[in-house]
């Protein structure tokens, strides 16, 4: 997916991508073949709020033994060292997220102030 958003960007596209990967690796390869257009958002949410919203019951499952490589169950998640945005969902609202992603897109140039023209 990171290397598709890259084509993209290089030919004047953006893209945004909702990948959910508990490995750094393919994040941190993500972010290297986007060639520096490329904003990492981290929802630093504690697993038991994960756990009290799951309508699922996967964690249910997973805590069960039911299935196996469940993250942050029986398999780790590796959180990002150095993300542009975290956000702890367990305290902000879905509009507040929102908020704080737009105001670093603007900060970084991504998007420019309502009422503003690009260049």
């Amino acid at each position: 997916m990171g290397y598709v958003a890259g084509l993209v960007a290089q030919h004047g596209g953006t893209t945004l991508c909702a990948v959910i990967s508990p490995y750094r690796a393919p994040r941190d390869q993500a972010r290297k073949s986007s060639q520096g257009n490329f904003v990492e958002i981290y929802c630093d949410t504690p697993i038991e709020v994960c756990e009290s919203r799951d309508v699922k019951g996967l964690y249910a499952k997973a805590r069960a033994g039911e299935i196996k490589g469940f993250t942050g169950v029986d398999d780790p998640y590796e959180a990002p060292l150095n993300p542009e945005v975290t956000l702890d969902t367990s305290k902000l609202g879905v509009e507040a997220c929102v908020d704080k992603i737009i105001e670093k897109l603007l900060e970084l140039g991504y998007i420019l102030p309502h009422g503003h023209i690009s260049k």
